[in-house]
């Protein structure tokens, strides 16, 4: 149960710079003891002692601030990052070298029996307050940013920001596999609501720039070509004029 104890440990260390020490980190870091007692509780559920694990889980959530249900399954290197407001469904499944941020929410939409939590794959970064819900699946490498409501399955390697989340592509994707703090994609990166404002005006702009044009008489219509429409607008005019022939 403890065995990865270190492992753990080093991999807080590895993705938070104000760690120190790994003392500091197994005495300070409630994430670190939310997890520990999350194994325990695991342990308890998976022996039948189904009360005893939700004893220790209300414990873990009364010490740390982070809800984890026994019945939900943690992979290694598992680190919630402040951690407060932190609630991990039952079904939920969180694979290796995972991040959380504090407020995230990996939650429930249906009350049927069965899954009904998210499935997170390996490294994925989960940034503060977002909300992941339903039996969906965040594929490996994905960046979920702070306050991103995530409702449908996010594909490998994206990054997902808004409500409803929506993908971005950084436009430097040199660094996109690189460690991602938040999972929210700043600096150069497109808001994908702001580009799309963004094309809207151009093409109202290209339009207002075409009726004045318009009405400035540079764009007239070429003259009929045509034969037919000749004879007919002659036809017409001996008619007004009442030319009988």
């Amino acid at each position: 149960m403890f065995k990865h104890l270190r492992e753990e440990i080093d991999g807080i260390m590895a993705r938070d710079p104000a760690a120190r020490s790994r003392l500091e980190v197994a005495l300070c870091y409630p994430g670190l003891h939310a997890l520990l007692l999350h194994r325990v509780a695991r342990r308890c559920r998976d022996a039948g002692w189904h009360l005893a694990a939700r004893l220790v889980s209300q414990v873990a959530r009364a010490l740390t601030g982070i809800e984890i249900h026994p019945g939900a399954t943690i992979g290694r290197r598992f680190f919630i990052d402040h951690g407060m407001g932190v609630v991990i469904g039952e079904t939920a499944e969180i694979g290796d070298d995972v991040m959380l941020y504090h407020g995230v929410t990996l939650g429930g939409t249906s009350l049927a029996p069965g899954k009904r939590h998210p499935t997170l794959g390996n490294g994925v970064i989960v940034g503060a307050g977002a909300k992941i819900l339903g039996a969906i699946t965040v594929g490996e490498g994905a960046r979920i940013g702070a306050n991103a409501v995530v409702v449908a399955d996010v594909a490998s390697g994206t990054a997902m920001v808004g409500i409803p989340a929506r993908p971005v592509t950084p436009r430097d994707r040199t660094d996109s596999g690189a460690f991602l703090p938040y999972g929210t994609p700043c600096g150069d990166t497109p808001d994908p609501v702001a580009r799309a404002l963004s094309g809207l005006l151009d093409r109202i702009t290209a339009l207002q720039a075409r009726v004045a044009e318009l009405e400035a008489g540079r764009l007239s219509p070429s003259p009929p070509s045509s034969p037919d429409i000749v004879m007919a607008r002659n036809g017409g005019i001996r008619e007004a004029q009442g030319d009988t022939r």
